[in-house]
């Protein structure tokens, strides 16, 4: 039997909130758990947060402050912080990944670059820093889990040297750029298509937004773990992003080579950290369904690393020991 399943219908009925229907919605890489409800006219989200597990404050209040400033994030219509409940309003099951293809792609990233703008083009909320410690901390997943855990590699003094050189130049590249609002996991599987209104496509998973550079929800999106494009289809879109964020005030005086060179090195830094993150979703979690999406993001490693001169130490390290 589902304890928190049936938990969460008593909570329901006691909150007098009829339902003709329940199912799973979706579930993602924590532990949280999304059901949808039904009733004869309209339908709603309920998200299972074990507080045990997770907490649910950082959900709510990251939704009120990018409500405010204009995204199309669920509204929190219910809520019991004691149980790990929550009443959302449905934003649709119609994913950008289910319909991405060479026909929508502009016009699905506009919008999602659009909604990044917005974002970035507020007042800085008072969300964590994006900071050093945090930076190296998800960095050194890739040596902890990625190839000690998936690939049992253990590397020699010298070669940790060659990735911890690596690791400092990315640091810095991130601490360098304009300080934003970043929602972390901005991509084709956190994006919504809004049938009503496609111009403000839904957002989720957001409550890891943090402070930091102004071009990682911008790599997250367009060079995605789970979906890819061809790299001058990306530079293009990269190019449209910088002159809109210029013309808006959020970047000054930044050349398009600087704040491409930007984007790669804060897109090299996500995809080693995410590497060790679907490696430790397997190892530590038990999902394992994020290994196919390896390969992928070790490609979009390798294409920066042959790109910048500095990285080619790390380069031969990894083309030897992969």
């Amino acid at each position: 039997m589902d304890r928190r399943l049936e938990q969460l219908k008593v909570w329901l009925n006691e909150s007098g909130i009829v339902f003709q229907d329940i199912a799973p919605a979706s579930a993602d890489a924590s532990f949280r758990r999304y059901f949808r409800i039904k009733d004869a006219e309209q339908s709603f989200i309920v998200m299972d947060a074990p507080p045990e597990k997770e907490d649910c404050k950082p959900f709510i209040r990251i939704a009120n402050i990018l409500l405010g400033f204009g995204l199309n994030v669920p509204q929190i219509l219910q809520q019991d912080l004691e149980q790990g409940f929550l009443l959302l309003s449905d934003l649709g099951d119609t994913v950008f990944l289910s319909v991405l293809n060479n026909n929508s792609v502009d016009e699905l990233y506009t919008t999602a670059m659009q909604s990044i703008l917005l974002m970035q083009n507020n007042a800085v909320p008072d969300l964590p820093p994006y900071d050093e410690t945090l930076l190296r901390t998800e960095l050194n997943l890739f040596p902890d889990w990625y190839l000690a855990k998936q690939l049992e590699i253990t590397l020699a003094k010298d070669q940790q040297q060659v990735l911890e050189d690596a690791f400092a130049i990315l640091v810095e590249n991130a601490l360098t750029q304009p300080q934003v609002c970043v929602h972390r996991d901005y991509h084709s599987r956190n994006l919504m298509v809004n049938e009503n209104n496609p111009a403000r496509p839904g957002v989720i998973d957001f409550q890891d937004a943090v402070i930091g550079a102004v071009t990682y929800d911008l790599v997250s999106l367009l060079k995605d773990c789970y979906i890819t494009w061809p790299r001058e289809k990306v530079e293009a879109w990269v190019k449209y992003f910088h002159s809109e964020a210029e013309s808006l005030g959020i970047i000054k005086a930044v050349s398009f080579k600087q704040f491409l060179r930007w984007f790669d090195l804060m897109g090299l830094q996500r995809h080693i950290k995410v590497a060790g993150i679907f490696s430790r979703l397997k190892h530590r979690d038990g999902k394992t369904g994020y290994l196919k999406d390896i390969p992928r993001t070790m490609d979009y490693v390798f294409e920066v690393l042959a790109l910048y001169p500095e990285f080619q130490p790390l380069q031969k390290l990894l083309r030897e020991i992969l």
